[in-house]
């Protein structure tokens, strides 16, 4: 694998590759632990904080969604003016003394705010080690390293409720922020003590209003990384639509509440499959041809689940592992396209790789959002809502990968 120069300088020395591949699935799992630790203790929150409308708990997701959504315009111009270890180390800062706020939360409302702060320091580790491969691989090769990741970034959220639950049931909900805390210790301290910056001083863009101008025009008038952006918005706002709902579809309309962490961690483990796969076979085929038929599969998936649903046709016995296999080919999908659309993205922005990792993700994580939380909301006692909205996107998503180029 070549490694891609710098225009000045030296690369940097480069880790073994299982451990850069495991130290960035660690970074890249800030966000899906934040998310994914916190669904068993909806039902503890909603009823402490907001027993009149119950729902509303679902807002804790979300609320960190929009927060990482927002930060994530701030991290990658940050890492290109200051280099990509001090970026990473500035969220990580944020995103702990927001926890720390969160752990003495009383109201909803402060909750949500905590975490929405929360968002803003967790988009760091997404963002900025993103531009970080970028700063070291291109292309396939980047979709390839970037999949092998994700293979093991899989592993945490699929432990993540299974953690959260332990730590409740010993210490209650406000036990789950502690465990926030550690996590971002251990990410930050990991990539301090054994990565070298990969960013050389003379490599940086500082952070001039016209500097950054110039930049976002360049990123935001490619029509490729537009395109690209848009594709992943519209995998995000599925994949979040599934997760803000995910607590409630489990517990209360299939009755595995009790179980829901092992079948979440069944559900996460399968779906890795899906960055396996990619990895196996991006260099053959490519990332455009991948994402496409993940897209057209998954349209086809929830079509027929949608429709066998709406016209309750299945057995009862059948319900459940139905549901739950439409729910694994969700996270598989994303799996398969997520490394490579980002791949797709940053292919002709390498000397901006952190505003355009950062544009890319804060356009794609807010529109996301705004699909996800309608979806939440809409929760009406069956998985309807998250599969029209899959349905949906995945559909649109499939349309537009035809004008994509590899």
């Amino acid at each position: 694998m070549s490694v891609i120069a710098h225009d000045a300088g030296a690369p940097p020395r480069r880790l073994p590759l299982p451990e850069f591949v495991a130290m960035l699935a660690f970074l890249f799992a800030t966000v899906a632990f934040s998310i994914d630790a916190m669904l068993p203790a909806l039902p503890d929150i909603a009823a402490e904080l907001t027993p009149d409308n119950v729902n509303r708990a679902q807002l804790i997701l979300t609320s960190f969604m929009a927060g990482m959504g927002i930060g994530t315009l701030f991290a990658g111009p940050i890492s290109d003016a200051m280099g990509r270890k001090p970026a990473i180390y500035l969220g990580a800062a944020v995103y702990i003394a927001a926890t720390v706020a969160a752990i003495f939360a009383n109201s909803i409302e402060f909750l949500l705010a905590a975490r929405f702060v929360q968002g803003l320091g967790a988009a760091a580790p997404r963002i900025v080690g993103l531009a970080l491969i970028r700063d070291l691989y291109a292309g396939r090769e980047m979709a390839r390293i970037s999949s092998f990741v994700m293979m093991v970034f899989i592993l945490i959220p699929a432990l993540a409720p299974s953690i959260g639950a332990g730590i409740i049931w010993f210490s209650g909900w406000h036990g789950v922020f502690v465990a926030f805390i550690l996590f971002a210790l251990i990410g930050s301290g990991w990539l301090g003590l054994r990565q070298e910056e990969t960013l050389p001083p003379a490599a940086r863009r500082p952070l001039r209003l016209g500097t950054l101008i110039s930049a976002a025009r360049e990123v935001l008038s490619d029509g490729q990384v537009m395109l690209c952006t848009l594709v992943l918005t519209l995998g995000f706002g599925q994949m979040f639509g599934l997760l803000s709902s995910a607590q409630q579809l489990f517990g209360e309309t299939y009755g595995k509440g009790e179980s829901f962490p092992a079948w979440f961690a069944a559900m996460a483990l399968l779906s890795g499959l899906g960055t396996l796969l990619n990895a196996t076979f991006v260099m053959r085929f490519g990332m455009r041809r991948i994402a496409k038929w993940a897209y057209v599969m998954q349209t086809c998936v929830s079509a027929v689940m949608l429709a066998l649903t709406v016209a309750d046709a299945l057995p009862d016995s059948l319900r459940f592992p139905a549901f739950f296999f439409w729910a694994v080919s969700v996270f598989f999908m994303a799996g398969v396209t997520f490394g490579n659309l980002n791949a797709l993205a940053l292919q002709r922005m390498g000397h901006i790789a952190g505003m355009a990792a950062s544009i890319i993700a804060a356009l794609s994580t807010i529109a996301a959002t705004l699909i996800a939380a309608p979806v939440g909301l809409l929760y009406n006692g069956t998985a309807i809502p998250a599969m029209t909205a899959t349905l949906v996107c995945s559909a649109l998503a499939w349309v537009l990968m035809k004008r994509l180029r590899d």
